[in-house]
């Protein structure tokens, strides 16, 4: 439900005259959901331009003429020529001086930047300069409801407990038959969270040896891999509660097959831990003296434990990710890396921490869940954060 009200108290503080959501064929998703039409397919341009005071103003093709008459706003304009279009969106953003798109300068920040550069170089001509909606669009579509919060917690208790299962699995595999691959280990956990009322975009990460060492390794019947007594194994697994608008819960654990962890392994996940614990610091710190707190900062709080500990090289993607309805959402990143995150991180989004440190020979990741609650408090979710590198006795 668009909360015009909502919308237009948060456009004024960010500081623009006003919003300009725009999609093609479903080019912009981010719009789409905002606006309420992710679920249906447009074939034509259509524009919503929402001031910071004032009465909302559209603009859609005349083959689609209601495509918004579901949003607030008695001021339609309906175009057929390109002509018509251009001077339409001329007329929706004249006497504004700075207007908020799904877009992000010199493509900083691509998880935002869903606008062409055309229609962007259109809007300026009429004279308005063009600025990121990045925090509009997290206020919208990253920010949880009571359901959700509440989904994702149940989510992570499961999630949690999958761990134990797969442990276990592996544990009494080795005892009757001296292995098990890596696809029946995944397959076990994909079997808990069906048993649970879950589901997941894509089945986890089961990675032994060098193949722990890929951050995205595909665990599938190809490269099919034994787990065996001596070995490393990192499990990244990431669900949500099978229905509507939950969730996800998504973490990352690493184990070793014996009764002692060779000090390599030890000293490795060890700094691993460090980096995650810096990173939750710093995002404790920030709230707690109510400081605003951007993306970036964490993943520099992060990297910052490993390049001194002399494995920066070694440690090759961001430090975390928004998460939401989908396991990667579209609200601020933990990324200083990859790109300059800086949109703010706020009350009721949840993000990952997940350092990692990838040698040739194995690769060893901690991957947490952290939420900020409408209070502002931080709660670290799926349990305890892992401590030591989990031994199976077998």
């Amino acid at each position: 439900m668009f909360d015009l009200t909502a919308v237009q108290a948060a456009i004024r503080q960010a500081g623009v005259d006003g919003w300009l959501m725009y999609d093609f064929r479903g080019q912009n998703v981010l719009a789409q959901r905002v606006v309420g039409l992710a679920e249906k397919k447009l074939s034509r341009r259509w524009f919503y331009f929402v001031p910071a005071t004032g009465e909302p103003k559209k603009l859609v093709h005349a083959i689609e003429p209601a495509a918004l008459d579901h949003l607030p706003g008695s001021q339609k304009i309906v175009y057929r020529r390109w002509q018509d279009l251009e001077a339409g969106v001329c007329a929706l953003v004249v006497g504004a001086k700075r207007v908020a798109m799904e877009y992000s300068e010199r493509n900083a920040n691509p998880y935002i930047s869903r606008v062409d550069a055309g229609t962007v170089e259109l809007v300026r001509s009429f004279g308005p300069e063009v600025v990121g909606s990045g925090d509009l669009i997290q206020q919208f579509e990253a920010v949880w409801d009571d359901d959700q919060e509440k989904s994702h917690f149940e989510a992570a208790k499961l999630c949690r407990a999958a761990y134990d299962v797969a442990f276990d699995f592996i544990a009494s595999e080795i005892r009757a038959n001296g292995k098990v691959m890596e696809t029946a280990v995944q397959a076990r956990i994909m079997k808990h969270f069906a048993d649970n009322g879950m589901t997941t975009y894509s089945p986890p990460i089961v990675g032994v040896g060098p193949h722990s060492g890929d951050p995205h390794f595909d665990t599938n019947v190809a490269t099919d891999a034994p787990i065996q007594p001596g070995s490393w194994v990192l499990i990244d697994l990431w669900a949500k509660m099978n229905r509507p608008r939950a969730v996800y819960a998504d973490y990352t654990r690493c184990a070793y097959i014996g009764d002692t962890v060779p000090e390599q392994y030890a000293k490795v996940f060890t700094i691993v831990a460090a980096a995650r614990d810096a990173g939750i610091n710093c995002a404790k710190a920030a709230f707690a003296v109510q400081r605003p707190l951007q993306g970036w900062e964490i993943d520099n709080a992060t990297r910052a434990v490993i390049e001194a500990a002399g494995y920066g090289e070694f440690y090759t993607h961001r430090t975390g990710h928004n998460i939401g309805q989908e396991v990667h959402g579209n609200g601020a990143h933990i990324d200083g890396l990859e790109t300059r995150e800086d949109r703010r991180i706020i009350r009721r989004t949840c993000f990952s921490i997940e350092p990692g440190i990838y040698l040739p020979e194995f690769g060893a990741r901690s991957e947490v869940d952290v939420y900020i609650d409408a209070a502002g408090a931080v709660h670290v979710t799926g349990g305890d954060p892992q401590t030591e590198v989990h031994r199976i006795i077998v």
